[in-house]
């Protein structure tokens, strides 16, 4: 696991790691009431997280899809006070249900070892079960198969606990409504790892389009997906050509379960 303290205000490469979000008040009105103080439930990380090493607030790449602007407000789950300087990973499968990083799995063509995914019937090519089985947090990372990177990126929270990536509509796969995984690190600790959902009216209208269209048979939908929550939901508004969602983390930052 990165020792995420280590990344000062440059990358490796240089590129800028300054968090990209704003306290503009579109956000600050979507923000309000997009969640509580109540801590946010963890999740499995599935099987398909690794460290992509992209501090980066914008994760498309060439990945064709509607647009999404994502903003993240992280609070402390006791305080309820802003968390800065903590690093928000994201990442989440295409308009078609690939994974970077992990194409051949996620379309059938490889197998790897491990758990199997989170809850319900696994997507096609997922992991099979392992000595633990069930659908905990307690995945190991997984191995890159392919050097794609699309749709995976990290931010560091700003002084109000904010980033905010640009990326698409997730699509989905078998087993699973439409989702994007997070992963809050604070120094050195994973202390949250969740998922975010979209209502499914909004689900339907961007599904009905291009190029999620040609991706059919969807059999997996809120109401019978194993891991969504309520609270899970983001905030949606219209922000142009897409949508901005926007969603309130309550991280255990100190890892006592409160």
């Amino acid at each position: 696991m990165r020792r995420w303290r280590q990344y000062d205000r440059h990358h490796a490469t240089g590129e800028s790691v300054s968090p990209q979000a704003t306290t503009s008040s579109d956000l600050t009105g979507l923000f309000e009431g997009a969640n509580t103080c109540t801590l946010t439930p963890d999740t499995t990380q599935g099987p398909y997280y690794f460290d992509a090493d992209k501090i980066r607030s914008d994760i498309r790449e060439d990945r064709q899809g509607s647009r999404l602007r994502l903003a993240i407000k992280v609070q402390d789950s006791e305080t309820c006070r802003p968390l800065s300087n903590a690093v928000v990973e994201i990442w989440h499968c295409d308009a078609a249900g690939l994974y970077s990083g992990a194409e051949a799995q996620s379309t059938g063509g490889g197998q790897p070892a491990g758990p199997r995914p989170e809850g319900g019937a696994p997507p096609s090519g997922a992991m099979p079960p392992g000595p633990g089985g069930g659908d905990g947090g307690d995945m190991a990372d997984l191995v890159p198969t392919d050097d794609k990177r699309y749709l995976r990126g990290a931010q560091v929270t700003n002084a109000d606990g904010i980033v905010e990536f640009t990326t698409i509509w997730p699509g989905w796969y078998r087993g699973r409504t439409v989702h994007i995984h997070a992963m809050v690190h604070v120094s050195n600790s994973r202390v949250l790892t969740t998922q975010v959902m979209f209502e499914e009216a909004l689900n339907a209208e961007v599904c009905a389009a291009q190029p999620y269209a040609a991706h059919t048979g969807r059999d997996t939908f809120n109401d019978n997906d194993n891991i969504f929550e309520e609270t899970m939901l983001l905030k949606i508004t219209e922000d142009g050509d897409g949508h901005l969602g926007a969603i309130v983390f309550s991280a255990d930052s100190d890892k006592d379960g409160r």
